[in-house]
């Protein structure tokens, strides 16, 4: 930091914040529902264009990227943000203002992260710094809800080798995420021959399987430490309160920063009915799951801590306050993964 062109781009940073303010409400209009990011991806490609970035380009699954080299190709460092929320199509994504508090759908997640990319951009580019190595900026698509990081995930193998370091804009930027959380997420759909309640009372119904195996999962007993978590996020299934239902569904989550940890929360909790597995339970009813979604859990090793004191600083300069360190599940435990 004791760069004089640094020190300049982390005052023009700070002056702009207004018009990266603006860039954000902009973005952020724009909508990006779950697997729709495109509108927002051609805005996030015109601006990187803009500001001169070399080789930038929409990749097959929907990433933006443009490069900005430095005096060296590499270290290479990747500096993404994602372009998805998880609000449905159709969500009004007016942004609206109360005092210093902006309101509207993903306006900190992750259009935020989105809008401060560009900044950096702007602030190197206005100050005249020249990095040792390049920057990679990624506006990723798939991060959010049953993304499952798709983006991410094809941004590692389009770069494998080529990324030296990671680091993704999340969020409201107060705190420092050096964990990566874990998370496998089923469906599980629990089927019988359907009837009439009254005409065909005593069948078996699957909606109470259901509710016995939503049952069994609550009891499940988990460690506070590391932190694993399970949760049954949606059900359904039935036609009509005077019907037994031929179908019924759960979606359920499981987590935890700890592979060991999820590793024996998925076993004892989903893998008897899930795993694309069928099984005919008790009174004929058959339960059939599958794996919607799985990221992988990452610690970050002793060997990447500088680079966590090093970043704590800056945002104690700035908001008076060293950032916490915790753990999340966002695009950076690819980075922790894939390279711990």
């Amino acid at each position: 930091m004791q760069d004089a062109a640094v020190k300049n781009a982390l005052r023009i940073a700070r002056d702009s914040e207004p018009r990266t303010i603006q860039q954000q409400i902009q973005v952020c209009e724009i909508p990006a529902p779950p697997f729709n990011e495109s509108v927002r991806g051609r805005d996030i490609e015109r601006r990187f264009k803009e500001l001169r970035l070399a080789n930038v380009r929409t990749d097959a699954v929907g990433n933006v990227i443009g490069v900005r080299p430095g005096a060296a190709a590499r270290p290479n460092i990747v500096m993404s943000a994602h372009l998805d929320t998880v609000f449905p199509e159709g969500t009004s994504v007016k942004v609206t203002r109360e005092g210093n508090r902006l309101k509207g759908p993903g306006i900190g997640d992750d259009c935020r992260g989105l809008a401060v990319l560009l900044a950096v951009i702007e602030s190197l580019n206005a100050a005249h710094v020249v990095t040792p190595g390049t920057i990679t900026f990624v506006a990723t698509v798939g991060e959010e809800g049953l993304g499952d990081l798709r983006g991410a995930k094809a941004l590692f193998e389009e770069m494998a080798g080529q990324i030296d370091k990671f680091v993704s804009i999340d969020g409201n930027g107060l705190d420092i995420v050096n964990v990566g959380v874990g998370s496998m997420r089923y469906k599980v759909i629990y089927q019988g021959p359907g009837g009439h309640s009254y005409g065909n009372f005593g069948i078996a119904n699957p909606i109470h399987a259901l509710g016995r195996a939503i049952a069994k999962i609550s009891d499940f007993e988990v460690p506070a430490s590391p932190k694993t978590t399970f949760n049954v996020g949606r059900i359904g299934g039935g036609t009509s309160v005077n019907s037994i239902a031929s179908e019924a569904w759960m979606e359920v989550d499981l987590r935890s920063a700890d592979v060991g940890s999820l590793k024996t929360l998925d076993e004892s909790c989903m893998r008897p009915s899930a795993r694309r597995s069928r099984k005919r339970t008790a009174g004929g009813i058959i339960a059939e799951g599958s794996m919607s979604q799985s990221k992988p859990s990452a610690i970050v090793r002793e060997a990447r801590r500088p680079l966590n004191r090093r970043s704590r600083r800056p945002l104690w300069q700035s908001r008076g306050r060293l950032a916490s360190r915790r753990a999340c599940a966002k695009d950076r435990r690819m980075r922790t993964s894939r390279c711990g």
